[in-house]
Order: structure tokens, then sequence, then C-alpha cells
């Protein structure tokens, strides 16, 4: 191509990008990401968008205001900040001042809770403070929205001192030496300000490249995501990724491209003193932060309206240990590399899928992930192997046409047990890189950590961005060690459940967004202790109830 031709080529991309707002929606964001993403549902919003590459642009250009619609759209514009614009050099600049968004959480007894982000696993009540400035000048923006966590992090009962030394033997071997999923942040007030939903882009339309540290969330689950969620802080990282579903002649595409930086907690698991047949338990890890590559993209056929397909493949390896092959970079080289090669890293593959059925005012979804380097013939012949699943519904029902409220039923279910004994640990657990798959010392993934299944049924009534319902979860606690430890001979019996009930309301009126929920929790054979009785099989565990209260209030200016 000539050089006059690339130049032109170049100059058209570049104004052509002076009306693209690359501003994101931040993963979590309380009460809008599931409104915005509800809208389409209900017809109210580009049904392009795979909602299952977050964060996701807030352009208002997706929504399509029909006549039906114009309300709704109105109030989810308003509230994704288009209200909120100052120009300056002719309307080529843009400056929006964000949301300002407090969140308090209190729990009673033990820390409980996930999909929190820069929030801790904590006892006691906990704060989170978040505001920002986006700005934007032709292809450049920068969003600025840092936050502040200060939690009182009050010391609760964790793994059960008085288990036998075997058990605890077992647990650093399978649990504490091959990740870092940190009980308590030490033993003090836990206070911490970091960069948040942060980033610096350049946006030529359709493609985005730029830092960022802010939440990702790849794959179609709402409780639950195998590779990545904002359970964890947001993590700093380089960014190329469509801006918005690109259409081409047999469909729409999205895709991002990762190179992170996951850090260590530097918290050490309890009792590391401990001591089993003369030899210490505790393993010191490797002071060195993690490498992470990753890929994501979906893709929607032109003849399936609503289907979204996607891949997603993420590895992590030290620091130390990366930039000697182009596969260190490249996620999709990683299955032709050696065998040396791969034991050195840390990496997950998924398949998914969400089909919206907009008539039905409904969508399914579900995940499928391995874990490891696995060909095509292992997963043909033993497809449960470090495997993990999610999968999902959520149907609205039409409670009042004329007031424009439904009922919102919604299943979920995640199981992230394996099928057969881990020998090189489970999910987000590793023997190579034995930090695990976490950032600051918490999982990337689904929340409920590694070897662990969550059942989820949401029942609410919903008009809008209000919302009122009750919520019900069985959550099971790292199953992999309990098979590993209780099962020879086995003792049925030590199953470490948590059973909750939860209510909760979203509001919105004028410049504000309400949302608060309260959940009763109780742990069944809390760290799977069991109170034997020489006279009785079925007898009580450690049981434990906690009370969880949340609330939380958005500004918008």
């Amino acid at each position: 191509m000539p050089l006059n031709r690339v130049w032109n080529f170049l100059l058209l991309m570049l104004f052509a990008s002076l009306e693209v707002f690359s501003q994101t929606l931040p993963v979590g964001t309380p009460v809008l990401e599931d409104a915005y993403r509800r809208s389409q549902l209900l017809g109210q919003s580009d049904s392009l968008s795979s909602f299952t590459i977050r964060p996701i642009s807030n352009d208002g250009n997706q929504f399509m205001e029909t006549k039906a619609s114009v309300d709704s759209v109105k109030k989810v514009l308003d509230l994704l900040y288009i209200s909120n614009k100052y120009q300056f050099h002719g309307g080529k600049g843009v400056i929006r001042l964000l949301p300002i968004t407090y969140q308090r959480q209190y729990n009673s007894l033990l820390p409980y809770g996930w999909n929190d982000g820069a929030m801790i696993p904590s006892k006691g009540i906990q704060t989170h403070l978040s505001t920002g400035v986006y700005a934007q000048y032709g292809p450049l923006s920068i969003q600025l929205k840092p936050e502040y966590v200060n939690a009182e992090n009050l010391e609760y009962d964790g793994f059960a001192a008085e288990q036998f030394d075997i058990v605890w033997a077992n647990y650093y071997d399978k649990y504490y030496n091959v990740s870092e999923i940190t009980d308590r942040f030490n033993d003090e007030v836990y206070n911490k300000l970091n960069w948040g939903q942060s980033s610096i882009r350049l946006t030529f339309d359709p493609v985005s490249i730029g830092l960022s540290n802010e939440n990702l969330w790849w794959g179609p689950g709402h409780r639950n995501s195998l590779i990545m969620t904002n359970n964890a802080p947001g993590f700093k990282h380089i960014t190329l990724n469509t801006s918005r579903p690109v259409q081409t002649k047999i469909g729409s595409f999205e895709a991002q491209i990762i190179a992170g930086r996951l850090e260590n907690s530097g918290v050490l698991p309890p009792e590391v003193n401990r001591v089993y047949e003369q030899q210490a338990l505790y393993i010191p890890k490797r002071d060195d932060w993690r490498y992470l590559s990753g890929l994501v993209f979906t893709f929607n056929p032109k003849w399936t309206p609503g289907l979204f397909i996607g891949a997603s493949r993420v590895s992590q390896m030290y620091n130390q240990d990366s930039g000697k092959s182009p596969a260190d970079f490249l996620p999709l080289l990683q299955p032709f590399e050696s065998k040396l090669a791969a034991e050195a890293r840390d990496r997950y593959s998924t398949l998914f899928f969400r089909w919206v059925l907009k008539e039905a005012h409904a969508e399914i979804y579900g995940e499928y992930g391995h874990q490891g380097k696995k060909s095509f013939g292992d997963f043909l012949k033993e497809p449960d192997r470090n495997a993990a699943y999610m999968w999902g519904v959520r149907k609205l029902f039409p409670w009042s046409r004329r007031r424009a409220e439904f009922l919102q039923v919604f299943l979920e279910f995640t199981e992230l047990q394996q099928a057969y004994v881990p020998v090189k640990g489970g999910w987000y657990t590793s023997t190579n890189i034995r930090q695990g798959y976490t950032h600051n010392g918490q999982v990337l993934g689904a929340g409920i950590g590694p070897g662990s299944n969550l059942q989820t049924l949401n029942i609410s009534w919903v008009k809008g961005l209000k919302r009122i319902g009750v919520q019900g979860e069985r959550y099971l606690h790292n199953n992999d060690f309990y098979y590993q430890m209780f099962i020879n001979p086995p003792d049925y019996r030590k199953h470490y459940v948590d059973m909750s009930a939860s209510a909760f309301l979203d509001w919105d009126f004028k410049n504000f967004i309400l949302s608060a929920k309260g959940t009763v929790v109780r742990s069944l054979n809390y760290q799977y202790v069991l109170y034997n009785r020489p006279t009785a099989y079925f007898v009580t565990g450690w049981d434990r109830i906690n009370y969880q209260a949340s609330f939380g209030l958005t500004y918008r200016f």
C-alpha cells in the first residue's frame, strides 16, 4: 500500500474516533450493570452485545430507543452518566464526573461473600468508597477511578486448631502450600487505597489499546465465572480489545487480549510453625510477581440472533521465568510448546455460550473449563478430569405490562469439585505456581474457591432499575479436600456446607441509587468439624450462624 494511502487511512481512523467514547461501566457496579444486561432481554438495548467480556462500554448508541422503551432507556442512559458531560475545544474534548459509590458491609461472625472487588474477606464492618473523573480528547481517554477500602478485620475462628495433625498436614499439602487464598489479612485494621477502575486508552473504533487496572469479567455467569471475575481487586494490565461488537458478513465478534501483573499478598497462612512427622508443614513460596497472559473472544452468528459462543485462555508464570518464548505472550501458541515449558506455568481454558431469547425475555448460558495442558484426545477420553462447569438461566415473566413490571426468576449452578482426586491440585491451586490463581490473596475466578460448588435460586420483582427479591444458596466448601481426607474410611457426615437466605432491595430516586441486602448464613460442619459420640452416628457438627448486612449508595452528578 503506498505511503500516502497509509497516512490517509490513519487520519480517517483518527477522525472517526473523535466521537467514540471508551468510558467503561466498571465490573460489579451496583444495580446498573445487571439492569443494563436485563434491558437486553426486554429488547431495550443492543442485541449484539454478548455481556461476556466486561467491563463494557457505556456508549449511549448501544441502546435502541423504541417507542415502547423510551422511559426505561432514558433511565439507564442517565444512570450511565450520559447527562453529565462537559465539552471543551469545540466539542473535541469531553470531561465527565463519575458517580460517588459508597458501600458498607457487616459480617457478624465469619467472613462471607465474594465478587466485591477491592474488599476483603473480613469479620466486622467494612467500607468501600470510590469516585473519579473521565476525560477524553480525540482518541485519547483517561478514566481515573481510585478505590478506598477500610475493614475492621476482626479475629474469627479459622481452620480448627483441634483438628488432628494429619488433617493439618493434608490441608497444607492440598491448599495452603498450593495457593495464596488468604483467610485473614493480618491481625490489624485493613486500610487500602488503590488505582481501582482506572485506565488510559487510545481508541480507534472499533479497537482500543491501553493500560488499565480495571476488574475484568470473562464468561456469561452472574454469580460466578470460571476464569475472570471481580472477586479479587483489579490488577495492572495492558489490554487490546474491541470497543464494540464488530459486524461482518457472517456475524459479529468481540475480543480482548491482555498482559498483566499479579501480586502476592505477603500474608502467611495460619499455624506456620506446625510440624508433622518432624517435617514443617509450611513451605515458603517464591517471592516473585507473576506474569499473566490471556485471550477471550465471542462470536454471534448472523443466522442465530441472540446466540453468543466464545472461548478464553489464561496462563500465569513467575516473572523471572517469563520472556523466554513467544508462547509466554501469545496464549494461542501455548498448545504447541514443550512439556518442560508447560510445567513452568499454570493455565486455564474455557468454552462458553449465552443465548438471549428476546421474545421470551429469557437467557440461557453455560461454561465448561479445564485446567492445565489437555489434548483433544484426552478430552474425549476423560472430559471430567481437571474440569469445571457453570450454567444458568434467567426468565422475566410479565407482572404488569401497563406498568412494565416483571417477575424475574434466576437459577445458576457452579461446580469446581473434581470428578477425579486431583494429583497436582484442583481449580485455582497449583504445584507449578504455588500462589495459585490469585491476586493479592484472592481468587481471580469463581469466588467460591477450589473444589467448591454453588447452587443459587433468585426470585425478584423488577421495574426499570427497581428490584425487590429473595435468594437462597447452597455453598459446598472444597469437596476436593473432603474426598482426599475423610473418605478412607468414609465419613459422609463431614461435608462443610453453607445454607444461606437473603432479602434484597435496589431502588433509584433522583440522582441516587440505593442497594441493600440482608443474609443469614448457617455453616454446617464448619471447617469439617463434627462432635463425635460413641452412641450415635448422626451427630451435631461445629455449626455456626453468620449474619451479613450490606448497604450501597451511588450518587450521580
